[in-house]
């Protein structure tokens, strides 16, 4: 039943293409019903032809003016059937691609919605796997199902019990003959449902193992892991062929059956034609009919085994499709979000707290307020909730419990696109696009003049290493940006954020891949750049963040001081063993007395 729920979903995401699915449909149903039609013709025809000696001294002749209401039926339904079928090979394929490139392009937007809890569990090689095998898939019944599904589902499923009505027993045997090979092919499909699967988890690892292995193509040359990477990737090829070859087998077992059965039709329709008509059952127009319906049913009946048979090889592929599609994303605007077009910069956190999944706390009652255009370090171990506390901030996810607000509004409130319009983020990793440097400065603002962004670099401390590059800005610097060096990305990512000009700037250790020459320079850059901003800076190296107007220290998912860098050495306590293990203040130096932190902090000491 899953089988049939999954085809029916896939049936129904036609969309604006809906309408033309319906005139498909009922050309198929028409295609149907003429194949039906001329066989019945025909020997109509046959009968009276053969009878037109008995008759001819109780009747009179068959003439062919007689026969011409037939023959005109006959030649309708011949130019009908060749009509309906340019209307479906000219729009079948057309709607085919239409609907598979709109459902990526949908699958593509819903899955960069996901939170990034998702894309750290989900790896991107089996998202773009299933992204093009389902989507696919999904092409491959549209095209089936209105260029020859249909009309095959229609002259089994509602014109073969009609054969009753011609001839009931010649019609009995075509009916028992098709219901014997619906229950062989229903048992195959049980027999490799579970197999098919398996085939498919294969595929998945194995698509997720090849992406690894060539986004890190410069470590497994770097450590000779070549041999290593290509025999892992055959031992799980190996692995996916053993487990496709026993559904293999069993899909060839079914297309033999089909043919014999083609065989066991025609042979036991015409010997008891041939009794029925010798026993005066069966006229010899009714036994030419029926061997024609049959011929034409088997031709139907392989059909389906294909389109059963593809359709189990594509119904997992699908389902994997579905299951992403599915997913929910954490994040969404509310109904009544509002769209801000610039904030002024005052930050408050109240009592929030976040875990990724539900059991272990990433940060616990963070409690603070900033002011506009105030700089605030977050510092404490990896893993203490800096990252998390400014993903909270942005909205890369939501907290269990508190609140999140810019000038006094609930983030939820605001709308997504206009929250992280007016913030600006640059991560420790440069994330940079296979795209050329112009394109990757106006990520963050489309409409940028070539003299803003040449600001911006110039801000950036990066118009040195642009001037060197062949097609300056038109530049293409590969896949993550690996024709430049670790520094290079880096300053064109901070140059990224600048452009944008947000009110809010997050530097998630911004400076960590540059040398120490570029990194003073840069540090220049960004304290004249922060003027006037919001900005929230993690740092591991305390000496990049002597000159905030406040640092939160944080130590198993709270913040356990909070203060200026004076403050805090003198305060002596977490904070003054950093300081000193960097060398920033002697060893076992006092300092004065703690002064009241510029901004309380709840969870602070």
């Amino acid at each position: 039943m899953w089988l049939i729920r999954l085809y029916v979903r896939v049936l129904g995401q036609l969309g604006t293409d809906l309408r033309i699915g319906a005139v498909l449909a009922l050309a198929n149903i028409g295609l149907a019903i003429a194949a039906f039609a001329e066989p019945v013709l025909f020997g109509r025809i046959i009968d009276r032809l053969t009878g037109s000696g008995a008759a001819a001294a109780a009747a009179g002749r068959v003439t062919f003016t007689s026969l011409l209401p037939l023959l005109g039926a006959w030649v309708g339904f011949g130019l009908f059937t060749i009509g309906a079928g340019v209307l479906v090979a000219l729009h079948a394929d057309r709607l085919s691609h239409r609907r598979r490139l709109a459902t990526m392009a949908t699958y593509f937007e819903h899955v960069l919605e996901l939170p990034l809890a998702f894309h750290t569990s989900t790896h991107s090689g089996r998202v773009l796997k299933v992204m093009l095998e389902g989507s696919n898939g999904m092409a491959w019944l549209w095209l089936g199902f209105f260029r020859d599904h249909f009309a095959a589902i229609v002259s089994l499923g509602v014109l073969l019990p009609l054969t009753l009505f011609l001839n009931w027993r010649l019609g009995l045997l075509l009916v028992i003959l098709v219901l014997v090979f619906t229950v062989l092919t229903a048992l195959v499909l049980r027999k490799t449902e579970t197999l098919q699967g398996r085939v498919e988890s294969y595929n998945s690892r194995l698509a997720e193992q090849a992406s690894d292995a060539l986004g890190n193509v410069p470590v497994i040359q770097s450590f000779t892991r070549a041999k290593q990477e290509t025999g892992e990737l055959r031992t799980t090829i190996g692995q996916l062929l053993a487990a496709q070859t026993p559904v293999l087998s069993w899909w060839a077992l079914a297309s033999i059956a089909t043919r014999a059965s083609a065989t066991l039709t025609v042979t036991s329709i015409f010997l008891l034609g041939t009794w029925l008509n010798l026993t005066g059952r069966a006229t010899i127009g009714e036994v030419v009919m029926f061997m024609s319906i049959a011929t034409m049913l088997i031709g139907r009946l392989e059909q389906v085994v294909a389109f059963v048979n593809q359709l189990f090889m594509q119904a997992p592929k699908i389902r994997e499709f579905y299951e992403i599609l599915d997913t929910s994303p954490t994040v969404h605007d509310r109904p009544t979000a509002q769209n801000i077009e610039r904030f002024q910069g005052a930050v408050e956190f109240s009592n929030v707290s976040f875990s990724y999944d539900g059991k272990r706390t990433a940060i616990a009652d963070i409690s603070f307020e900033v002011e506009p255009g105030q700089t605030v370090a977050l510092v404490g171990a990896t893993g203490s909730g800096k990252s998390t506390t400014l993903g909270l901030l942005h909205r890369a996810f939501d907290p269990q419990s508190g609140a999140i607000r810019i000038d006094g509004m609930d983030i939820r409130d605001v709308s997504l696109a206009s929250l992280r319009r007016n913030i600006g983020v640059v991560f420790q990793e440069p994330m940079l696009f296979a795209r050329s440097i112009r394109e990757n400065l106006q990520v963050g603002r489309p409409d940028a003049s070539e003299a803003e962004m040449r600001d911006a670099l110039e801000r950036a401390q990066a118009s040195e290493f642009i001037l060197r590059q062949a097609d300056g800005l038109d530049s293409v610097i590969g896949e993550r940006g690996r024709s430049l060096s670790g520094g290079e990305r880096q300053r064109l990512s901070i140059a990224r954020a600048l452009l944008k000009n947000p009110p809010i700037l997050i530097l998630d250790e911004a400076t960590s891949a540059l040398d120490a020459t570029t990194e003073r320079k840069l540090q220049v850059a960004l304290e004249e750049v922060m003027k006037g901003r919001t900005t929230f800076v993690i740092a591991h190296r305390l000496a990049t963040i002597r000159n905030a107007d406040r640092i939160l220290v944080f130590e198993a998912s709270r913040v356990v001081e909070s203060g200026s860098f004076e403050e805090l050495v003198a305060a002596n306590g977490r904070f003054a063993e950093l300081a000193r293990a960097q060398f920033m203040v002697g060893s076992g130096e006092p300092g004065p007395a703690p002064a009241r932190p510029v901004l309380a902090a709840a969870g602070g000491t």
